[in-house]
């Protein structure tokens, strides 16, 4: 592997309608795990994810089939998680768990949020990026962000959780501040660019 690795690269995020986020994604294998180019992925999704403001990325978001998702996420203690995982499998849930009622939004939906139900703690069993086998337990929002992201590599994006009246709503907010996102995202990514320029 090389020591000098390019700087990451900020991905276009992909928007609901776009097929890629209706598949189940490809589960990574052996021909992943290890690899510079899953290194580089993961590197570029965690670019792309600081350039948009966001706590999750799945990798059918930056148009990539593949079973992966980054976070950097606070639970309900205010403890930070930063990481990826890769085949990400979420413990059943037992019946009567707590739930709890809180904001989401989704990258792939710019500009828009609701309120939500989720679980307030989920287990998630997957891979780090060298195969060896991850146990992730999430609390509070970081509950939410795992599920979230699972959800996408399953085909699902957050709003199919809504009524037909809420899906409409937040898809019409959406439409509305999407191109004002979109300029937020490019100032960040220009402002990161900038910043990891060498001086002189």
């Amino acid at each position: 592997m090389s020591e000098l690795r390019e700087r990451p690269t900020v991905l276009r995020i992909t928007e609901v309608g776009e097929e890629i986020l209706r598949r189940t994604c490809r589960p990574a294998d052996a021909t992943d795990y290890g690899s510079e180019r899953l290194a580089r992925l993961i590197d570029d999704m965690f670019a792309t994810m600081y350039a948009a403001d966001g706590c999750g990325l799945a990798a059918n978001q930056v148009d990539v089939d593949l079973g992966l998702f980054v976070y950097d996420c606070l639970d309900d203690r205010g403890t930070r998680h930063v990481g990826h995982v890769l085949n990400p499998v979420v413990e059943p849930q037992e019946p009567g768990r707590r739930l709890i009622e809180d904001a989401e939004g989704c990258l792939s939906v710019p500009g828009a949020n609701t309120e939500l139900a989720r679980p307030a703690r989920v287990v998630v069993h997957g891979f780090d990026r060298d195969g060896e086998p991850v146990t992730i337990e999430g609390t509070g929002y970081f509950a939410r962000c795992l599920q979230h992201e699972t959800d996408h590599l399953n085909g699902g994006l957050y709003i199919d959780r809504l009524s037909g009246r809420d899906r409409k709503r937040v898809l019409r907010q959406s439409a509305d501040r999407r191109e004002s996102v979109f300029a937020e995202r490019a100032a960040r990514a220009a402002a990161a660019a900038a910043a990891a320029r060498p001086a002189g």
